[in-house]
């Protein structure tokens, strides 16, 4: 099986082209195999390309533990970048068919900007079972207070807390699967600087990981919401920074780089 190793601001990915290979019999098995950075290639997910009825392409995403992602904005990006690669399509403009939607991709100059939908805060379609989608825990001895939505996945934001190491690898699981969380949580540590929004990102399904794209617009959601910043702002993730805009007719543009590491055939 041919793959692509990719990654956007260090979030990686395994990028496979199911126009031409087989579709392999468990993506639950296949994704935790190849992801595992021992006895694997190693990535954050695996993105697995193939028709699509309704866009140029259609992309589903698998994390580390097999899961499958409803969106994922480093993924989308890498999957743009791989289908004009590879051929898939032969404009720098591009529509690919997601869990959350049809969304629309350009690669330009700087990068590749990605539309990213409308983010929703009602409860129900994040989903919290809170009757708001801003809410405090207590968790940890720790009072915190979060702001959640989805761009397709659930996110929650705090700007309550910008953990240090242990104390982020000890909050982010028992945050990412609390019992208010039916479908588990992205979950967001953030701080206010000069040059934008600093974010700590536990991944669903997947844990640390230096960047999230979804991530990045659920924070400015939050932000701008709050009254932090304004609806445009550089979000700031350990692997690089994400240009994050919220247009006035409510979607989300999501500006970053995407890159291809290296190829390779996959032996299974």
């Amino acid at each position: 099986m041919r793959f692509t190793k990719m990654h956007g601001i260090g979030n990686d990915f395994i990028v496979v082209n199911g126009f031409v290979e087989a579709e392999p019999q468990s993506f639950f098995t296949l994704a935790r195999a190849m992801c595992d950075r021992h006895y694997g290639i190693g990535a954050d997910g695996l993105v697995w390309l193939s028709p699509s009825a309704e866009a140029n392409a259609r992309m589903r995403v698998f994390n580390t533990d097999g899961t499958e992602a409803e969106m994922c904005g480093n993924g989308l990006r890498c999957a743009a970048r791989s289908m004009l690669d590879q051929g898939i399509v032969d404009a720098p403009e591009m529509t690919i068919e997601t869990l959350a939607g049809v969304l629309r991709a350009t690669i330009t100059d700087d990068g590749i900007e990605c539309d990213m939908g409308v983010p929703r805060v009602a409860p129900a379609e994040i989903p919290v079972a809170m009757p708001e989608n801003r809410f405090s825990l207590e968790i940890g001895g720790r009072t915190l207070s979060f702001f959640c939505a989805s761009m397709g996945n659930p996110h929650a934001v705090t700007f309550d807390l910008y953990p240090d190491d242990k104390v982020f690898h000890w909050l982010g699981p028992l945050l990412e699967k609390h019992n208010v969380f039916p479908n588990g949580a992205n979950i967001e540590f953030c701080r206010m600087t000069d040059d934008g929004i600093d974010v700590r990102v536990w991944e669903r399904g997947d844990g640390p990981t230096l960047g999230c794209g979804t991530g990045a617009c659920a924070v400015l959601t939050a932000a701008a919401t709050m009254g932090l910043c304004g609806r445009e702002a550089r979000v700031n993730l350990p692997g690089g920074h994400l240009h994050i805009r919220w247009a006035k007719g409510g979607h989300m543009f999501m500006s970053g780089p995407a890159q291809a590491v290296f190829t390779g055939e996959y032996a299974g």
